[in-house]
């Protein structure tokens, strides 16, 4: 893994650097979330990687100790009816840019994973493929909001039985388009993609078969 400590992690005129990650870009429910983290060089933490890479057990443990190290953290969020709104890609963008605007550090530089990065005022963005890979204090965004996510899906499958969030997280596993099409979309699932347009599209149409 690249190290963002020294001229990366903290430059050397104490200006802090900060990577930043997403999570829930690909599902058909939930929203998409962002993480930002600014890594402390003096408390580094083992194991950071990617968070797809670690078991929930591992993400969760590796999360608490991100909050409890790091210089700063924060999450950003865009919600299902901005995704359909303005498009995940651009939702995606809102949701970094406002992690990066929670953050409590004095950042001017933000190491984006993948290769397309928001607009962020007063802070420029670097973009890194692969960066949640690669670099901690990416690595470190993606766990803590790949944690947040989940655990905000878990809670979900308590009011929308039957689609198992708790197990897929929205993604679109065969158990969730089989739920989907035999129980329908809830508020929760993103319109504007095609397997929920398509189970909107059925839903309407056995409504307007068993109408008089």
């Amino acid at each position: 893994m690249r190290d963002l400590f020294g001229e990366r992690g903290v430059l050397a005129n104490g200006v802090d650097i900060a990577g930043v990650d997403e999570v829930g870009r690909g599902p058909l429910a939930g929203p998409v979330v962002a993480g930002a983290v600014v890594l402390d060089p003096a408390h580094r933490i083992k194991g950071l990687k990617d968070s797809k890479e670690l078991d929930p057990n591992e993400r969760e443990e590796l999360a608490a100790l991100i909050r409890e190290r790091a210089i700063a953290w924060a999450l950003g969020r865009a919600e299902v009816a901005e995704i359909d709104r303005i498009n995940i890609l651009r939702a995606t963008l809102v949701a970094m840019r406002r992690a990066v605007e929670a953050l409590t550090a004095d950042v001017r530089v933000a190491y984006i994973d993948g290769n397309t990065a928001p607009m962020l005022p007063d802070c420029a963005a670097v973009t890194v493929v692969g960066g949640d890979a690669t670099v901690p204090a990416i690595s470190a965004a993606s766990i803590i909001a790949k944690v947040a996510r989940d655990e905000e899906m878990i809670a979900a499958s308590a009011s929308y039985p039957g689609y198992g969030f708790e197990c897929h997280k929205g993604y679109a596993t065969a158990s969730h388009l089989a739920a989907l099409r035999e129980l329908g979309p809830t508020p929760l699932h993103r319109r504007s993609f095609a397997p929920v347009e398509d189970a909107c599209a059925r839903q309407t149409q056995l409504f307007a078969d068993v109408t008089p």
